[in-house]
């Protein structure tokens, strides 16, 4: 039977039985009937369609195993592993060597996180097996869950040897040696396998990525260039191949491979956002923020497109627009540390000096221990007014800076002002030396602590 003639039949079957759901007259279908009405449901995952298609089936044919084995792996969707194996074990009896039954006790194992288990009932199940490619898969994804990548490579590759078509495995099988950071092994095993499937798109754009990885960017975009000709609608391929050409500084030739991708499909925003910054870097200014106007109005969420036009406006001081695109980006992501520096920097810029501490705060509180987001965020709170802030900011620092003169002879300006002498003499002793000549610190922020008497016998000592 053809493949269209199969799928006639499949849904001849599912108009059959779903007229019998509406009208309550019960039909009779073969086994193989209900398996394909199983199986179809589950793919559309209309589980509850997909039951009542078991039960029905499992009173007109009660012995059969494949529909008790979809009966598991209803058992097994609902967590219910309990009733899952009882039922595996019943099965297991009747026909000791069905390599399915092996598969769902695995799956039950797996679930349990018993991944060592679920492995060798896979193993055993190989020996029941003629096709052995979906077991080695699954091994695979096994040892992936006990981190084994070594392991789950090679069961990886075994898939592959039995089905060289079988794409997924190929990347699972990248994806171990880019763990293990083996690029070369990587590039040795892809181009074995290519010698044997010259023509795999997908081999040679992983390829490219090993070499891009090197930075062999030529060799990266002789392998982009052969996924090209294997599949010349290959988006990836082309995306990659503009990125290798954007480190070579040909933004021209990135420009031409990331609009190919707009004409291949609806445009995406990562290929706009790209021709976007090649253009920038061309100097073509005008092109440049019309691609990041276009990346916004494809994915108004994509925070990247927003902070690009931040940038573009920063290069060009023009910092009130700066600021309104920033706050875009900080609405879709509040967490990002660099979004909050420039959100901090484009205020310092324009004199809101409240906006530019709570921008350098938030940085803190997210984690940027910057020497210069401490410094900066204290120098904004002396020139607010809050002299108690940006000590206690500064003393914050110095767990992070222990011994740093910048910080001292602020301390020291600081206490200062706050008449706290004992203090400032100390923070003062601490900074000259630590580094004298960072004095200048003391005479550009606090010029009338510089003059003073104290300061100065301090200085000269």
């Amino acid at each position: 039977m053809d493949f269209s003639q199969e799928e006639e039949n499949n849904n001849v079957s599912l108009i059959k039985f779903e007229s019998m759901l509406k009208t309550n007259n019960v039909l009779f279908f073969d086994s193989n009937e209900f398996e394909n009405i199983i199986h179809h449901y589950l793919n559309q995952g209309k589980v509850a369609l997909a039951k009542k298609a078991i039960k029905l089936g499992l009173e007109q044919h009660p012995s059969s195993t494949n529909l008790k084995l979809f009966k598991v792996e209803i058992f097994v969707f609902e967590n219910e592993l309990a009733k899952a194996n009882s039922l595996l074990n019943e099965l297991y009896v009747l026909e000791p060597s069905n390599e399915e039954i092996y598969i769902q006790k695995a799956n039950i194992l797996s679930k349990e996180d018993k991944h060592e288990e679920a492995i060798d009932i896979l193993n055993r199940a190989l020996d029941l097996a003629d096709d052995t490619s979906d077991l080695h898969s699954l091994i695979g994804m096994e040892y992936l869950f006990l981190d084994k990548f070594d392991m789950a490579r090679d069961s990886f590759m075994r898939c592959l040897e039995a089905n060289p078509d079988d794409y997924a495995s190929l990347y699972n099988i990248i994806y171990c040696f880019d763990f293990l950071d083996k690029n070369n092994e990587a590039i040795e095993y892809l181009n074995i396998y290519l010698d044997k499937n010259p023509y795999c798109e997908v081999a040679w754009h992983q390829l490219g990525r090993q070499y891009f990885e090197l930075k062999d960017y030529e060799k990266a975009l002789s392998a982009y260039d052969f996924a090209i000709i294997s599949d010349d609608t290959f988006i990836g391929a082309y995306l990659e191949k503009g990125k290798v050409l954007e480190k070579l500084k040909m933004y021209n030739e990135a420009i031409e491979n990331y609009s190919i991708t707009l004409s291949l499909e609806d445009p995406t925003s990562f290929a706009l956002l790209r021709i976007g910054n090649c253009h920038e870097k061309l100097g073509n200014n005008d092109l440049a923020v019309h691609y990041y106007y276009k990346t916004v109005h494809e994915d108004p969420l994509l925070d990247k497109g927003w902070i690009a036009i931040t940038k573009f406006y920063c290069k060009n001081k023009n910092y009130q627009k700066a600021l309104y695109y920033i706050n875009k980006a900080i609405n879709i992501d509040g967490e990002n540390v660099l979004y909050w520096k420039y959100y901090a920097k484009i205020n310092h810029r324009l004199n809101f000096l409240e906006e530019a501490e709570r921008g350098y705060k938030r940085a803190l509180e997210l984690g940027n221990y910057e020497l210069e987001t401490w410094l900066i965020r204290a120098d904004i709170l002396t020139q607010l007014g809050e002299p108690e802030a940006a000590t206690f900011n500064l003393i914050q620092a110095t767990e992070f800076y222990p011994e740093n003169a910048e910080i001292e002879f602020r301390l020291a300006g600081l206490n200062f002002t706050l008449l706290e002498f004992e203090k400032a003499t100390f923070h003062l002793k601490n900074a000259m030396r630590f580094d004298a000549e960072q004095v200048i610190i003391l005479e550009e922020l606090f010029p009338e602590v510089f003059e003073s008497l104290l300061a100065k016998k301090i200085i000269n000592l």
